[in-house]
């Protein structure tokens, strides 16, 4: 039976791995300090938020491995009715890599955890200390969200993130599946797809910036390109000010609209579509002041 976990969270969550064996860690039954076990005593974590390994990313740290063995413990619980197995609640990555590395023995820290407690450490874990793609990093934090109540606040500081990123990287879930893929495949980057988010040809889009090895500034571009807005009657703009906009975008990688009106004055406004994008334009104007 599993334990609610969010009514008894374990202190440290958060922190990554050193909190959880460091002096404040929890005490819960874990043995604190470090043990040796066989490599093949070791379980795959069922939790495991990332869903692809791929081999060229584990080469570096195959080869760390190999000159100077796991450096940091692998967190693991036991298996029940099973004396010799444990289960991997952290550290995936570094068991494949002494695998690789055919290693006989590797550091664990064995630590009693129940099934919602090992998830929650895993998916934080993860997020803190592997490079998870951006979906499986949206599919991580979701899970986080819905599991343990987190609000995007909560969650933000128990992963080391800001919210702006939080928020941003959940809505890349918002995405059609197939450029969903495309984000996980590394074909397309998040800063790509954030600017296809909420566009009803978001699949086309997504394939025209890949074959066409667009930056996202390209890519906003074409994410823009939607249907025209209906036609009304605007005054003729006066190119100085046209060109006063076209100067102002290109200094700070913006839309920007201008209007003038010699009787009432006239007034400024900066468009933007992430809050990546407005916290950089707040940063700029600060160091101008």
């Amino acid at each position: 039976m599993e334990t609610k976990v969010a009514e008894e969270r374990p202190r440290g969550l958060g922190r990554g791995l050193s909190a959880l064996i460091g002096d404040d860690a929890p005490r819960g039954g874990a043995n604190r300090a470090p043990r040796t076990v066989p490599t093949a005593f070791l379980r795959p974590n069922k939790f495991q938020p990332r869903k692809t390994f791929v081999e060229d990313d584990l080469s570096d740290l195959i080869a760390s491995v190999k000159d100077k063995g796991i450096l940091q413990p692998i967190l693991v619980r036991p298996i029940a009715g099973d004396a010799n197995s444990f289960e991997i609640v952290a550290g995936e990555r570094r068991w494949r890599a002494a695998q690789a590395a055919k290693l006989h023995e590797v550091p664990v820290i064995v630590k009693e955890l129940n099934d919602g407690q090992a998830l929650e450490y895993a998916i934080i874990e993860n997020v803190q200390r592997s490079d998870l793609n951006a979906i499986e990093e949206g599919l991580a934090y979701q899970e986080l969200m819905d599991r343990f109540s987190y609000t995007q606040e909560q969650l933000a500081g128990a992963v080391g993130k800001s919210r702006p990123h939080v928020a941003n990287t959940l809505r890349l879930l918002k995405l059609p599946e197939s450029v969903r893929i495309l984000v996980r495949d590394g074909k397309l980057t998040a800063g790509h797809a954030r600017a296809l988010i909420g566009d009803p040809d978001a699949e086309a889009k997504a394939i025209a910036i890949v074959e066409g090895g667009l930056n996202v500034r390209q890519a906003e571009e074409v994410a823009a390109k939607k249907k025209p807005k209906k036609p009304h009657s605007t005054p003729v703009e006066d190119p100085n000010i046209k060109e006063l906009e076209q100067s102002l975008a290109a200094a700070l990688g913006l839309k920007v609209q201008i209007s003038d009106d010699p009787d009432k004055g006239g007034e400024v406004k900066i468009f933007y579509k992430t809050l990546e994008q407005l916290d950089d334009l707040i940063l700029r104007l600060k160091q101008k002041w």
